[in-house]
């Protein structure tokens, strides 16, 4: 069974109220007047009376054009896909007893497709009697997002289907990372000029 459309509202002479609360194209509000009136304010500018609130008493009305609207919408709506056609979710699986070595590897991977600008679903894989300790697979999810909380975002916090432990991660907005690398850079400024008044001190005891 296929979606069902949204409905489209009733234009022009398709209104059957017989008083509407009228508002202009620029959005002024007209106040409530008889339909014939309100069909004439649209005509006189050459654009339509459209129902845009049919539930209201009286139904609330716009003047519009309609046909500019309804392509303003759907281009909207097209860069919309668009956009969320381009982010990808990729996949990194863990092991909840990884060892050092595999863990940095597997996190590499996970930095590059961050850097990509694709989303990473982390899962940690339990096999038998590791179910009962599914706080091991916790710990490691909880480490990895600390790790990256430079670059990327808890979008689903970790949770348990079946076997295995998910948690989505997301990359940072370009705004919200270029500040967090300012404020690293600005505390490593910090201290570097602790340590030089440091040593200057030194030098002049």
């Amino acid at each position: 069974m296929g979606a069902i459309a949204a409905q489209e509202p009733r234009l022009n002479e398709e209104i059957t109220a017989r008083e509407v609360r009228l508002i202009g194209y620029d959005g002024e509000q007209m106040g409530i007047c008889s339909v014939d009136e309100a069909q004439r304010v649209a005509d006189n500018e050459g654009l339509d009376l459209v129902e845009i609130a049919p539930n209201a008493d009286p139904p609330v009305c716009r003047v519009m054009d309609y046909g500019k609207f309804k392509y303003d919408q759907a281009i909207k709506a097209k860069q919309a896909r668009k956009n969320q056609s381009k982010i990808e979710t990729k996949e990194m699986k863990f092991r909840p007893k990884i060892d050092v070595g595999d863990y940095e590897t597997k996190k590499k991977h996970v930095l590059r497709f961050l850097g990509q600008g694709s989303k990473v679903k982390i899962t940690i894989m339990f096999r038998g009697r590791e179910m009962a300790h599914p706080e091991q697979g916790l710990s490691i999810l909880e480490r990895l997002a600390d790790d990256l909380k430079d670059m990327a975002v808890i979008e689903s916090q970790p949770k348990m289907e079946g076997r295995n432990m998910h948690m989505l991660i997301a990359p940072l907005p370009a705004s919200k990372a270029k500040k967090k690398e300012a404020d690293a850079a600005s505390a490593a400024q910090e201290v570097e000029g602790e340590s030089s008044a440091d040593n200057q001190g030194k030098e002049e005891e």
